[in-house]
């Protein structure tokens, strides 16, 4: 377990910053001493680091709160998505990437498609293509689609 002051030296927050979020439930201690102290896990640590990294990238300690709310439902096994998940800011989006995945923190919203799997459906159109030249013409287009689908 670390002591706040262990944590300021070690990760370069201040010991406001960590009241503050303790405060308002961005990242609350794990544990707290028969006195009332703070002490924090290694968990932790990573969830305050994930954190300042993203507020040092621009992201609003609001949007913060609303990603880790909105990751909680998206993925309900997830229970400390700063520390459990890699999280990427670009701008004011945040990134979580699971498995393969990667959602946008708010909305859910999936970010990366199998390149692979598109690559697939292009080969298919092509020889299609190549045995029906009339796949290739505009009108086709909703043809094409259908078929890649039916694929």
């Amino acid at each position: 377990m670390y002591r706040p002051r262990d944590v300021v030296e070690v990760l370069g927050v201040s010991r406001r910053q960590l009241q503050y979020w303790a405060q308002t439930d961005l990242i609350v201690p794990s544990a707290k001493t028969r006195g009332g102290h703070h002490r924090y896990t290694f968990e932790d640590l990573v969830a305050l680091r994930a954190t300042k990294r993203l507020l040092d990238a621009g992201v609003s300690v609001q949007r913060i709160r609303n990603s880790i709310r909105a990751l909680r439902r998206l993925l309900p096994t997830v229970k400390r998505p700063l520390a459990e998940l890699v999280l990427v800011a670009t701008g004011d989006v945040v990134l979580a990437f699971r498995e393969g995945a990667a959602l946008e923190a708010v909305s859910g919203q999936e970010w990366i498609f199998p390149v692979a799997e598109l690559e697939r459906e292009v080969e298919r159109w092509r020889r299609a293509a190549a045995e029906d030249p009339s796949l290739r013409r505009p009108r086709a287009v909703r043809r094409t689609r259908e078929w890649v689908e039916s694929a």
